[in-house]
């Protein structure tokens, strides 16, 4: 479980989150959905350890991102924005490479690594240097990495960005077996058919803040409007939502 108390985060004059609070629950999908620069990005780095909250705070399974970091690290696996594989190992060596760093090695090392492989269906390119990879074996290595250490909470910033139609299928489907399977997965979006498709619960993020909050069907409710994207620009204001 992920709870997320009034996050605040300046960096310099540039406000970023201004009071941001929410709970995503094991066995759900919890979607960030908002235009660019809403603050997506800055939770998720909150809750990666990357950064530090200006104030407000945020546990992992009850741990501290800051006062109990590796303890809280142990807990989530991670797809960021930018997915930082090693181009001169292959899809194998990065997430070996992970999964080392988690503590695991020998037969369980490889044995998760196998099972990781089958299930995201990279037999065909997993002794292949990264280096050169579509983007969506790129995705599918990235995944596995975050995955190694078997974390309870899982957190993918845009997770189909540069996905091909089949691609982008494919990872909504394990998407929802994580769910299915007990994880908490959280991430970001700003494809409304995806959130509207795979959320349990979807926050708006505006301006740093959590402008609305509950399910799909909650959202169309309390704008009193047909669709997502309208309620999503009722609840951001007009103006912004064109923008973006």
């Amino acid at each position: 479980m992920i709870e997320v108390n009034n996050l605040h985060k300046n960096f310099g004059k540039v406000v970023a989150l201004q009071g941001v609070s929410f709970t995503a629950l094991d066995g759900h999908i919890t979607g960030l959905l908002g235009p660019n620069g809403a603050g997506k990005t800055t939770t998720l780095r909150v809750l990666y350890t990357l950064i530090v909250p200006t104030t407000g705070e945020a546990r992992i399974d009850g741990y501290h991102t800051q006062r109990q970091r590796l303890n809280a690290q142990r807990c989530i696996g991670a797809l960021p924005d930018s997915q930082g594989l090693y181009p001169r190992l292959t899809a194998r060596e990065n997430i070996r490479y992970y999964g080392r760093l988690y503590g695991l090695s020998g037969e369980n090392l490889e044995n998760r690594i196998d099972d990781l492989v089958k299930l995201l269906d990279m037999q065909s390119f997993e002794s292949r240097r990264t280096e050169g990879f579509s983007s969506g074996q790129r995705v599918k290595v990235a995944i596995a990495r975050a995955l190694i250490h078997n974390p309870r909470n899982i957190l993918l910033d845009e997770p189909t960005n540069g996905l091909d139609v089949m691609s982008t299928r494919g990872m909504r489907a394990f998407i929802r077996r994580l769910r299915d399977e007990g994880h908490c997965v959280l991430f970001s979006s700003h494809i409304m058919q995806e959130v509207a498709a795979l959320c349990d619960q979807i926050l708006i993020i505006s301006r740093g803040q959590v402008v609305a909050q509950g399910s799909a069907d909650d959202l169309l409710a309390s704008t009193g409007k047909a669709n997502l994207e309208d309620a999503f620009v009722s609840a951001i204001g007009t103006e912004e939502g064109l923008q973006a």
